[in-house]
């Protein structure tokens, strides 16, 4: 597996009441929502949203995730989402991810997520062409 170039994205989030517990932070599994949010924008950012991977015919179906929680979040916070595209394969992309709240830079969580490249019968297949050569300038 190849290092990925230093590709990565900064998006923001406000937690909605929907997103809490009855204890009143943020449930633990809308973090991994939050993950697919900041993959999704980086994706985009460098010209392959994922609708047009789609398109394609290929798909990446998460194969590892991990999230370590720190802090909790709540209600009203306005939350960043960085996302580092942190590992390239053959047939493989993982990401890393860091939460923190906008308002004084409280790191709430960290995680990363494994993904393998399909075609649409779930075939795992190389990383198709275009969005390699997206990764490896960067967008540009």
């Amino acid at each position: 597996m190849e290092r990925a170039g230093k590709i990565s994205n900064s998006t923001v989030y406000r937690v909605i009441y929907g997103d809490t517990d009855q204890m009143g932070v943020v449930y633990y599994a809308n973090y991994l929502k939050w993950f697919e949010s900041g993959r999704s924008e980086l994706l985009r950012q460098i010209g392959f949203p994922y609708s047009s991977i789609e398109r394609q015919g290929f798909h990446f179906p998460v194969t590892e995730v991990s999230c370590r929680y720190a802090q909790p979040a709540r209600y009203d916070d306005l939350v960043r989402i960085e996302t580092t595209l942190t590992e390239v394969g053959r047939a493989s992309l993982s990401f890393g991810y860091r939460i923190s709240r906008s308002s004084d830079s409280t790191v709430l969580a960290t995680g990363a997520t494994r993904h393998a490249c399909t075609d649409s019968m779930g075939k795992v297949t190389r990383i198709p062409a275009l969005l390699a050569r997206a990764i490896e300038h960067g967008g540009s």
